[in-house]
Order: structure tokens, then sequence, then C-alpha cells
């Protein structure tokens, strides 16, 4: 029977692997060909600015490691402005059409974008703008076009920007299930919905203040486009004055009101089509794919690395979607070690999250500084941990709307010690000596342990007080005075010394190449992340992740709902990150 067994098992065996081995050749050439497709573009073309599978600065590298093979994505918001920018001089593409815009692009990443179709316009080519509603963050981006035009039943959404944070304090005191905080940082309401059931003044102070300060970087770029005041604009937001079409089109805020097929009507006028005939388009992904394939000089010598840290910050890998130690680190030592490369620009899109990683980054960046020059550029958000990486750089580039700063330290520990009482749960304690248990979920938190927790947070803080005095040439006591968790824009960091300039990435890569000594030079994107065969079958759908089956049964909403009480209950370690993403609709 043994022997029947184990010839059963070879059998079994031998079919797991050639089935394995198959499907991996069939993933493998579905790899190579999606990666390979090329698009024709054809004479007299629109590039259609669709972004709704555009959401990062930087759309990965990964290297997969069961089969040896790399697959990069180029539907990045970087591979868009490259895209873009390329497009003013293609004698191929003769406009652009921005149709129902619809993405989860940031507020600077929607600025950086607005900035290159800007400079798209001053070729002479066209831009027009069609929407069956605006929301007011596609309209930052779409009043930038030469033509706006709305769906005579649409709706016009301009109102003035506002935050809304939810509170556990009550649901706590009701079911037992609490969090201990221990934090430093009057301004640090990251933990604040744990501890109160309303906002707190200073909360309340720098949350107005940072709203304030985006919607004047907004309306600043839309009266420069639409040739309104901006306290016309003010006045407009204040009375709803452009809820309707018609009202809009009063307001010189959208130019046509008509349906679709007048818009692409107009679009052949300018293309000088026959109205009958249809006219060449080509998505901005495909465009974006076909530039970045053919247009890298390999001849040029010089390289600047970027380096995209996007996401939370966490431990382990990390992901295009999450800042990890290994595939940061690891991206800077390999750029510290090419001699090609003669400087760095490390792009941050981050809130924040571990402090451990963040000052191993840190240490890393420290080490490279000392061998090529470091230029950050700060995206959508570059705030606490974000803050952390980036307050050591040779320069700082912010947009006038990065949420940055959030200097402060904070831990969340979970108590069920009120929930195990009402439902008859208790526990006992056996230890050797005073302090070898640590802390219980289930006891009440003692002061003598929480004097150690907030010891060891008041460590990290004292820390990451000198990083960014060290970094930004100010002393610790200046630090803290602008710090305490609080959180600014990037004109108010400008002021108050946390960024260098104003500027985006293309400002930062004249920078580095000043400071690295280079006239012309290509870029060489990182990180590269390293994952396994079970991540190509999520990837390709054939493996459904636990989050997307909860999506699916709650609904979006109530899974964002719900994945910030996980995030916020699940940290490990002492924190460094901010509170809220600041979404404008």
């Amino acid at each position: 029977m043994r022997f029947l067994g184990n010839v059963l098992a070879t059998i079994v065996g031998l079919f797991v692997f050639f089935m394995v081995s198959f499907f991996g050749l069939v993933v493998i050439g579905a790899l190579f060909s999606s990666s390979e497709d090329t698009v024709t573009i054809k004479d007299n073309s629109v590039i259609e600015l669709d972004l709704s599978e555009i959401k990062y600065d930087y759309a990965g590298k990964v290297n997969f490691k069961d089969f040896d093979y790399t697959v990069a994505d180029h539907n990045g918001l970087s591979d868009v402005l490259k895209a873009i920018e390329y497009a003013k001089t293609d004698d191929k593409i003769k406009g652009i059409s921005i149709l129902n815009s619809v993405s989860d692009l940031g507020i600077a990443q929607t600025k950086a974008l607005r900035d290159q179709l800007e400079e798209f316009k001053k070729s002479g080519k066209f831009i027009y703008s069609y929407a069956d509603n605006y929301s007011q963050k596609e309209y930052f981006l779409n009043s930038v076009a030469n033509k706006i035009y709305i769906n005579p039943i649409g709706d016009f959404d301009f109102k003035g920007l506002s935050a809304e944070i939810m509170f556990f304090k009550d649901l706590e005191d009701k079911s037992g299930l609490k969090m201990e905080v221990i934090r430093h940082g009057k301004y640090k309401s990251a933990v604040e919905p744990f501890l109160e059931n309303k906002m707190s003044d200073a909360n309340r102070e720098q949350t107005t203040q940072l709203l304030n300060s985006v919607w004047n970087s907004v309306i600043i770029d839309i009266t420069k486009s639409r040739k309104v005041t901006i306290e016309r604009l003010n006045q407009i937001a204040d009375g709803l004055l452009a809820r309707t079409p018609e009202m809009a089109k009063k307001e010189n805020l959208v130019d046509i009101i008509a349906y679709e097929d007048v818009y692409h009507n107009d679009i052949k006028k300018a293309l000088k089509v026959n109205s009958e005939d249809d006219y060449n388009t080509v998505s901005i992904s495909d465009y974006a794919n076909e530039v970045a394939i053919s247009s890298i000089d390999f001849s040029t010598k010089d390289v600047i690395a970027v380096i995209y840290a996007q996401g939370e910050i966490g431990s382990g890998e990390g992901d295009v979607n999450e800042i990890g130690e290994g595939s940061m680190r690891r991206s800077l030592q390999d750029a510290r070690k090419d001699k090609n490369v003669k400087a760095i620009v490390l792009r941050i899109n981050s809130p924040g999250g571990n402090a451990l990683t963040s000052e191993l980054i840190w240490r890393e960046i420290e080490i490279t500084k000392k061998v090529k020059p470091v230029v950050v550029s700060m995206g959508d958000y570059a705030a606490s941990g974000g803050y952390y990486i980036a307050c050591n750089a040779n320069k700082i580039f912010a947009e006038a709307n990065t949420i940055t700063g959030s200097i402060g330290v904070f831990g969340l520990l979970p108590n069920f010690s009120e929930a195990a009482k009402k439902i008859g749960i208790s526990t006992e304690l056996v230890k050797t000596n005073a302090n070898a248990a640590e802390y219980s979920p289930f006891k009440p938190m003692d002061e003598n342990y929480r004097g150690f927790a907030q010891e060891g947070v008041e460590r990290i803080y004292g820390v990451f007080l000198q990083r960014v005095a060290a970094g930004r040439k100010l002393t610790t006591a200046q630090v803290d005075a602008i710090g305490q968790g609080r959180v600014w824009s990037g004109q108010d960091a400008l002021r108050i010394g946390l960024v260098d300039k104003i500027g985006g990435m293309d400002e930062a890569l004249i920078e580095a190449a000043k400071l690295g000594k280079t006239n012309q030079y290509r870029t060489k994107n990182y990180p590269e992340i390293d994952k396994e065969f079970g991540d190509i079958l999520s990837q390709f759908g054939l493996a459904q992740s636990k989050e997307s089956i909860i999506k699916e049964s709650i609904g979006t909403e109530n899974y964002e709902v719900l994945k910030h009480i996980k995030q916020m209950t699940s940290q490990k370690g002492l924190q460094a990150r901010m509170a809220y993403e600041l979404k404008i609709k």
C-alpha cells in the first residue's frame, strides 16, 4: 500500500508540475504580448485624455522572480506627462480631447497635469473639453481647455473645499472596544478620532488654513484660464452661482452648452475632416506606451535616477502603492553605485507611516547624499513619515497645494478590556518580573507601561526634530514650533522653511541636473518591485483578492470606511503619518 501511495503521489506531483509549468508559459506569453503591443499613430490624430486608469505617479516595474522576467508599465502620471510633452512636437497629433474625464488623481497631481496641458497649448494645438457633469476637481483640470462644453441637462459643481473627519469615541465607549493612544504633537489629528467625538480647536485651525491655501492655488489657475477674477470665483462658490449649464456659461466658466455629437463635429471642423467621417484618435495610455518605448535615447550616457516613493510607509518589500524598506533602499543603493547616474530625484507622494522604516530610508538617503545629490519632488502628500524621508535632501520642491509637514509621532494599541468584561471574558497574568508581560489588550493600560510608551514616542519625536533641523538648517526649537503634528500646504511650507521652492518634477529635474553637473541626460525610473507567482495570478484576475471581494459585497463607500478603521487599528510600531487624505471632488 505504501508503494502504491508513493506512485500515486509521484503521478499527482508530476501532473501539478506540468500544469504549473504550462500555466506559467501561458502567463509569460501574455506578459510578453502585453508589453510588446504597439499602436500605429495615424496622421491628423487627437489624443483622448482618458484618466480613469491613471492613479499613481509611477505605474511600476515588477520583477517576477519565479520566471526571471521584468514587466514595466507605462500608464503612470509621469508617463502621461512625458507623452503630452512629446505630443507638442509630434506632427501627427493635432489636439487633445478631454471627454467626460474622471480620475483618482490628487490635487497636486492634477495641477502637474494641468500645467503640462498649458504648455501643450502654447504649441498652437487645441484642447477641447466636454462633460455631462463637471465635478469640482475635474473642472479644475478641464478649465485649461481652449473650449469647454457641457451637456444641456448636465450639472456643474463649484462650491469650495471641505474636509470631513470621522470620530469613534462614542463607538468606543458604547462597545468597550477602544484604542489606547500615545502621541506627541497637539496637532497630531491622526489619533484624535479615538480621543474625542468632535474636532479640536487646534485641528480645526490647521484644517481651515490648509483648505484655504489649497483652494486659493486652485482658483488662481482658473482665473488665469477663464479670465474671471478671484473675487468673483469666490462669490460664485459662495452662492452656487454656476450650478446649471446656463449659469456656468453666464459666469464664463464654460463656453458651449451642447450635446456630445456637436462636440465631436466641432473637433472634425478643427481637423478639417468631413462631417460624415470619423476622426483619428489615440488613447493617452496607448500614446504614452508608444512614447515610452520609442523616445528614450540610450546613446545619452548621463542618467538622473527618479525614485518614486508613493503610498503609505510600511515594512518589507513594498509595492507600487506602498513604500517598503526593501525596494526603496535597494533603489537608492543601485542609483548610488551606478556610475552613469549623476543625481537622484526622489518623488514623494505619501501621508507617512511606519517611523522605523522612515528612519531606515532617511539613513540610506544620508549615505547616498555624500556620493550624489538628492533632490525631492513632492506630489499630493509628503507628510509626517513622507516628510521625514524628504527633509534630508539637497533641495526640496513642492507644489503650492502639496500637503506636507505633520512632524509628529503617535502609537495606537487596541484595548478590549471593557468589551471583554461585558461578554464575560477575564484573563490572569503570571510573570517573573515587573514588566515581563508588557501590554495586554485585555487589561486596562497601567500608568507604568503608558510612561514607557510615552518615553518611546518622545524619543522618536526628538530624533524626528533632529533630522528636520539638520536637513533644513534650523534649530530643534524652530522645528518644534512648526511641528507638533501640524499640516501645512506647500505654499505655507515654503514660507516657514520646510521646502526650498515651489515647482513640480520638471523643476526638480532641472535642479538635479545642475547639482549633478550634467547638461544632457536621460531619466531612469525606480524602484523595481520583486514579486512571486501568486501575485501574477492576482494581476490577471485569476485570483481575486479579499479586498475586492469585500468591496463587491458591501460597496465602495462602506469599504473605504472599513479600510480607514483597519489601517488605524492594524498599524504596528510608532507611526509618523498624517490624519487623512484630502480628496477634492
